[in-house]
């Protein structure tokens, strides 16, 4: 009799799991990275998941694009086998079920496994992958300091739990390195780390030698180059997914996305080949609206005791920090770390910018004496740089300016206190760190 109960309930629970009736259409047409198909438009929304029924496999795509006669749908494989006349199911909205077990794992933009371990163990709740923002005005504050150990970081532009904030830089000078010094902070339940549009061969390397031994708690998705833009956008929306998922648990989330720029790249495929019409340098109007939906999805959640942290990198092209995506990121976050490639020329890690880096909530963390200082600090390095072309041409002279006397003396001794590696120790209290390296001898 248990048995006979046991066999009744798989059966219905397999049935919730597979719809009775299923909307199919039929594709009409196939280009590079998009597919067109009748008979769904009336049943279809975007963002919804299209399965073609072929013999040996299940190719599906996401729907871009609904007009009166067709949908266009976008395929997750870059070359998929579809031919004219192919049936197409409409399989509803793009959706996952995260768990707590997914701590250690790396899994694909699709939300598969990637690591061989095995099968990922669904959790209780399905969640879409396109989900709305929490509410503005039931959303917790963002005042609850928290510590990078990145002295610079914790220094010049500290951070709360639930800020957002862009590390902005071009390649090659140490972006990668700072975010993995990010993700060994202390005060975080669980890393989620979104790689999107990595290249393949930096993978391993960030995942075994730069997460080291957080790598236990850290859940990583992984998206790299090769892949279609389709699997790229969607590596950034699943990180956020997870997330969002385990802030509703109530745990404190740290997530970093390398990188936004890399989204956004990816995004102007998939709209472009849509039929959306080019604004500004090539990308079009939908990439603007997506960036801002994507990131406002990260912060404190509704009414519970979780947040989110993003770190997200924007990759500035050609060191063009006005550049459209820089600058609508920059607009969005709560502050900004900006990479200069003529401090890491000059051997200066991290080789962040402190006179164009800010956090916008400084104000939470600092106590009134330690903002004056900083701002002092700030004052001091400004008049070091704007002298330096005049110290090299040998017309500066001691004493006759005791500001740019006094920014000679200490701007370098600040320069040295900030240096610090993915193998240095952590910083525990920046504020002594650095008088101590002030102290004169």
């Amino acid at each position: 009799m248990l048995h006979d109960l046991e066999t009744l309930a798989r059966s219905v629970s397999d049935l919730a799991r597979h719809p009775l009736v299923s909307v199919s259409g039929s594709v009409t047409g196939v280009a590079p990275g998009i597919v067109s198909i009748a008979g769904l438009s009336p049943f279809a929304r975007l963002g919804d998941r299209v399965c073609f029924d072929q013999r040996d496999s299940q190719i599906w795509g996401e729907v871009v694009h609904i007009d009166s006669t067709r949908i266009l749908v976008a395929p997750v494989d870059e070359q998929p086998v579809i031919g004219i006349g192919s049936k197409a199911i409409l399989s509803g909205p793009l959706t996952l079920s995260p768990s707590l077990a997914w701590r250690g794992r790396v899994i694909s933009g699709t939300g598969q496994p990637m690591d061989g371990a095995g099968a990922l163990p669904p959790g209780p709740d399905t969640i879409s992958l396109n989900a709305s923002p929490p509410p503005a005005l039931t959303r917790g504050r963002v005042n609850v300091p928290v510590r990078t150990g990145v002295r610079a970081v914790d220094l010049f532009m500290p951070l709360c739990r639930g800020q957002r904030i862009g590390v902005f830089a071009g390649s090659g000078v140490g972006k990668s390195t700072l975010l993995g010094m990010l993700a060994q902070a202390d005060g975080f339940d669980t890393v989620v780390i979104g790689l999107i549009g990595e290249r393949g061969r930096e993978v391993r390397e960030f995942l075994e030698d730069v997460l080291g031994s957080r790598r236990d708690s850290t859940i990583a998705v992984v998206s790299t180059g090769d892949e279609s833009p389709v699997k790229r956008c969607m590596a950034a929306r699943t990180a956020l997914s997870i997330s969002e998922w385990l802030r509703d648990q109530g745990q404190s989330v740290l997530l970093i996305l390398d990188s936004v720029t890399r989204f956004a790249h990816a995004a102007r495929e998939v709209s472009l080949k849509a039929g959306e019409p080019p604004v500004s340098r090539g990308y079009t109007p939908s990439v603007f609206s997506e960036i801002p939906r994507l990131l406002e999805r990260a912060g404190p959640g509704d009414k519970r005791d979780g947040s989110i942290t993003a770190v997200v990198s924007v990759l500035v092209d050609g060191d063009d920090h006005n550049d459209p995506i820089a600058d609508c990121i920059r607009g969005i976050v709560d502050g900004h770390i900006v990479l200069d490639r003529a401090i890491a020329d000059r051997g200066q890690f991290p080789a962040i910018n402190l006179q164009t880096s800010i956090s916008r909530l400084a104000q939470h963390v600092w106590t009134p004496e330690q903002g004056k200082l900083v701002l002092q600090l700030k004052g001091m390095i400004a008049r070091f740089e704007d002298s330096r072309d005049l110290r090299s041409l040998g017309g500066y002279q001691r004493g006759s300016d005791a500001d740019l006397d006094q920014a000679v003396d200490l701007v370098p001794k600040v320069y040295r206190a900030l240096v610090q590696g993915p193998t240095d120790q952590q910083s525990t209290d920046p504020f002594r760190e650095l008088a101590n390296a002030l102290q004169p001898g």
